[in-house]
């Protein structure tokens, strides 16, 4: 069984203050409080700002369905090689579609027969978008103004920006699962 090796900036011990309402709401979903929470929380004003932003991405209003945005957070995640995000997002991935078997294709999207057109317009751009540097070509954005207006775009370009955000962060400190989704067949110690 492989350990994880010891983080290179460390998780903090104790949740500040006010994040505690954040620490309680997790753990009474999760179990536990989430792993990014120990590192995010040297910046609580930070933290905050961003659970704004996720929030308001998440609404029920948005112009993006639920299973949309959590596919596409579900897939930054993969190209971001972000341990934690894969996790989460696939978890809101399942609940949201209620099975498996997109959270399972989704790292192969273009040979399923899953994913709807306006699902592969949407994750084509966000592969381009998450891209260094972006490569968002003429071909991706007529796809895309097939199915989606305006407000959805910018709002679509939003969550990929803010995916990429925490994925990297979560990445290059080395954040790890949590073991909230695993998959059938899937080693997590490999």
């Amino acid at each position: 069984m492989n350990e994880t090796p010891p983080a290179w900036v460390k998780p903090i011990e104790s949740i500040p203050a006010s994040l505690t309402p954040i620490a309680r709401m997790q753990k009474k979903h999760y179990g536990a409080v989430l792993n990014p929470l120990r590192w995010w929380g040297r910046m609580p004003r930070l933290f905050w700002l961003v659970a704004l932003f996720v929030g308001f991405l998440e609404r029920r209003k948005s112009p993006l369905n639920p299973v949309l945005r959590s596919l596409l957070m579900t897939r930054i995640s993969q190209v971001c090689h972000c341990a934690f995000c894969i996790d989460a997002n696939s978890l809101r991935l399942a609940e949201r579609c209620g099975a498996l078997d997109k959270v399972q294709a989704v790292q192969h999207w273009r040979d399923s027969a899953l994913f709807s057109e306006e699902e592969r317009a949407a994750l084509a751009y966000a592969e381009a978008v998450t891209a260094t540097p972006p490569a968002v070509d003429g071909a991706i954005k007529a796809q895309l103004c097939r199915h989606f207006d305006a407000n959805a775009i910018t709002e679509m370009t939003a969550l990929i920006a803010f995916q990429n955000l925490s994925a990297r962060f979560n990445a290059a400190l080395d954040i790890p699962a949590q073991g909230l989704c695993s998959l059938p067949g899937e080693n997590r110690d490999a």
